[in-house]
């Protein structure tokens, strides 16, 4: 592709990021680069040391007369409603009065310097009254623990009926493990109080409003007098939506306390172990089919390891659902979910948001009807696809209209020669030996829009100032996926200038109220369209001023790279833009967007909660050791729908990241909890997330050109945060063909994730055992 990047108007062509000369040279300004004014303090938590209990005494003492310290926060310090739950269900205590897990923070300690602080909050006598605990989702419910949240029923069809006619069936029970975010920059805020009720808190958070709205609850004031500025995070993926109200919150009470201000940096183990991570899963599903491998029925139970609150774990554990059907059509159909309360930290958002545990289920049920019919798994996937009319519509009754998925296997099949791949992997296998390998095409169908209608919005902010420079202020927020970059693309394309004309500023509730969290992957589509709305509003009345100055009609304006023609003349941009202003022309606007024909009835558990679907395909191919259960992957190939991309070099990027996380999450990103209850995976020490060397030896990404978005969505593009990310379901498939050939294909190994090499070795001997 042509690189137009330096030319006006040039979305949907490669363009760096606004951000990565800095990134690279360290100039990149986070939070913890701000400087600090004089006086400045600094916080740490102290934590509690059994995984359930009543707090019987807290002494202090030692705490307080330790060198450094100014202040210690703990639950009667709090000002406002000491609860920080995004949903409101008012279960996320600041501080507790009981302990619902091991670590979890009870106070907090305010020092003139961090290590003061970190080493006073160790000095804690605390007693406890120690009550059971249960940290995993099965033996929960089996202590009788409650559901953190109301459970979703997805149902379509008569199951019995579909189940009586098909000469099949398989139940089983799969467990899917969670995966920590592992940003490179970790949780922080930083608060700095203002008059009367006034503070402003910097901090790393996905969502400004939220940690506005928590911070304002926890200081009993309103929203107007909480400002939430963002510039940049390093990495965010769903841990700095909910997760980051802890730390604004901490920061923003000790500020407004003491008059002086506040930052809180936990170190990487407290980290991990305060905050949450995503959902692990037992999945019990039941699936009827028939010789040709087409399935007939489907009746799954999602029960997730949500930890001691709500948290999001209720529109996660629903999104589980929405997905579970992956690609495929179920002609009857029920799904129910468990969200399960667990003596363990609350978990929460991450990238994909519960789909991927969905999709993953999908494809077990996949793999087990081939290995029961002998069947290439491919051929399976394909004769379920969703299809044409009696065969397009979801368990939640929203009918498929933009389905792609087969054209985007074919593609990918033919590219990556699957076929001709497959079948040398079976003969070499045949062979015996010590190395097995194994391949597999994976499909992913993924719907856009927060399931949660209201977050479905967003707004803008643009001013043109009177030299023809442009300043872009909008509700999301930049982690490093380019969101700026591809925001300011749409702006200059809007006014057909230059990009370097644009200015990106940092994200604050002063500018834009009530932003939705940049998740969901709607962060482009929301924003962009928000700006565009803007930028629309500016151009009209530009337009106007033109038709009206020159004495022409408005159909005679165009804007060029540049410069507007009006009539036969043609205007320097700048030069119009300073005319307008000496006219009194208004050149700012609040632009907004809310996604159209979306609706969601959760009671009935019908609607169309998605506004479109992203399709995209992997093809990976691994080997394995089955002597020591170690594994490489060879070679990965991807086709990916993103519709028109707004910034291909961009969506590249994000494909790959995401599959690679992905893959992290079925392959060796385990997390570990003891029989007391404590997180033994708490540091880069003990959890292992994917390196450069684990990435497929060839790598082979490539966007479905061709595609469009039938929706009007920004530019026709569609969202890459998070579909690519099931694509890593590709090398977990891959490593259970590879174990499978050890017993003939003739057993589904039936893997749990993550697949780490003992999981493949003992799937191995056990399949040797017969």
């Amino acid at each position: 592709m042509k690189d137009l990047s330096t030319l006006t108007g040039a979305v949907h062509h490669d363009r760096i990021h606004d951000s990565a000369v800095k990134h690279v040279t360290g100039r990149a300004d986070y939070t913890d680069d701000i400087a600090e004014p004089a006086g400045t303090l600094h916080a740490y938590l102290g934590v509690a040391t059994v995984t359930h209990g009543t707090i019987r005494a807290m002494n202090l003492d030692r705490v307080r007369q330790a060198p450094g310290v100014v202040d210690v926060l703990t639950a009667r310090d709090v000002p406002g409603v000491n609860d920080i739950s995004p949903t409101g269900r008012n279960d996320e205590p600041i501080f507790p009065d009981t302990v619902e897990y091991h670590g979890q923070p009870i106070f907090a300690v305010i020092a003139d310097s961090r290590d003061a602080a970190r080493r006073a909050a160790e000095l804690a006598d605390v007693s406890y009254d120690v009550l059971p605990h249960a940290t995993d989702a099965l033996s929960a419910q089996a202590a009788g623990l409650p559901q953190v949240t109301d459970p979703l029923k997805l149902e379509r069809g008569d199951v019995a009926a579909g189940q009586a006619t098909a000469p099949h069936r398989i139940k089983a029970r799969m467990t899917v493990g969670g995966q920590d975010h592992m940003y490179l920059e970790g949780q922080i805020a930083f608060a700095i109080p203002g008059e009367d009720d006034d503070v402003i808190v910097h901090c790393s958070t996905q969502h400004p409003s939220e940690a506005q709205h928590m911070v304002a609850h926890a200081l009993g004031v309103p929203l107007n007098a909480v400002t939430v500025n963002v510039r940049r995070m390093g990495g965010g993926f769903g841990g700095k939506e909910s997760q980051m109200n802890l730390f604004a919150a901490v920061a923003a009470i000790a500020a407004k306390r003491l008059h002086r201000p506040v930052k809180i940096r936990p170190d990487r183990d407290q980290d991990m172990t305060a905050t949450g991570k995503r959902h692990d899963f037992v999945i019990d599903y039941d699936v009827a089919f028939d010789e040709e491998g087409r399935i007939h029925a489907v009746d799954g139970h999602f029960a997730a390891r949500c930890g001691y609150s709500s948290d999001l774990s209720g529109p996660v554990t629903d999104r589980a659902l929405f997905h579970a059907d992956n690609a495929y059509f179920y002609p009857h159909v029920r799904l129910t979910s468990r969200p399960q309360k667990t003596n363990t930290v609350s978990n929460t958002a991450f990238r994909g948001f519960g789909g991927p545990q969905g999709v993953i289920a999908a494809e077990r049920m996949i793999e087990e009807v081939a290995y029961a019919l002998g069947k290439d798994p491919l051929e399976v996937r394909r004769a379920n696809f969703y299809g044409s009319e009696g065969r397009d519509l979801t368990p939640y009754h929203q009918q498929v209209t933009d389905n792609i998925i087969g054209r985007v296997v074919d593609e990918l099949a033919d590219s990556a020669q699957y076929q001709a791949r497959r079948a040398e992997i079976l003969e070499h296998n045949a062979q015996g030996g010590i190395l097995r390998r194994g391949i597999a095409l994976t499909p992913v169908k993924f719907g856009i829009s927060f399931t949660a209608t209201h977050y479905n919005q967003a707004g803008a902010l643009v001013h043109v100032y009177n030299d023809g420079s442009i300043h872009l202020n909008h509700g999301g927020t930049e982690m490093g996926q380019g969101l700026n970059t591809k925001i300011a693309q749409v702006l200059a394309d809007a006014f057909q200038v230059d990009f370097d004309r644009i200015k990106i500023t940092k994200t604050t509730t002063e500018k834009v109220p009530n932003t939705s969290a940049t998740a969901a992957s709607s962060g482009s589509d929301l924003n962009g369209m928000a700006a565009l709305d803007a930028a629309d509003q500016i151009k009209a009345r530009l337009v106007s001023f033109a038709a009206e100055t020159w004495g022409v009609t408005a159909e005679e304006v165009r804007f060029l790279p540049n410069a507007v023609q009006i009539s036969a003349e043609v205007v320097p941009f700048d030069t119009l833009i300073r005319r307008a202003y000496m006219a009194r022309v208004h050149l700012s606007a609040a632009g907004f967007y809310k996604t159209p024909d979306i609706h969601w009835d959760r009671a009935a558990g019908k609607g169309r909660p998605f506004f479109y679907y992203a399709y995209g395909a992997a093809c990976s191919e691994v080997t394995i050791d089955t002597l020591t259960g170690e594994y490489r992957v060879d070679r990965t190939d991807i086709l990916h729908d993103v519709g028109r991309s707004l910034n291909p070099v961009l969506d590249r990027g994000q494909v790959e990241g995401a599959f690679l996380q992905g893959m992290g999450w079925l392959t060796t990103e385990e997390l570990w909890w003891d029989d007391r209850g404590r997180l033994r995976t708490h540091a880069p020490s003990t959890y292992k997330i994917p390196l450069a060397s684990d990435r497929p030896r060839i790598f082979n990404v490539a966007l479905a050109e061709w595609s469009e978005n039938r929706e009007r969505t920004i530019k026709r593009s569609k969202a890459v945060g998070e579909p690519p990310f099931m694509l890593g379901i590709s090398v977990f498939e891959a490593l259970s063909m590879a174990v499978a050939s050890v017993a003939d294909y003739r057993v589904c190994p039936r893997l749990d994730a993550p697949a780490t090499p003992e999981r493949v070795l003992m799937a191995v001997e056990r399949l040797r055992a017969g």
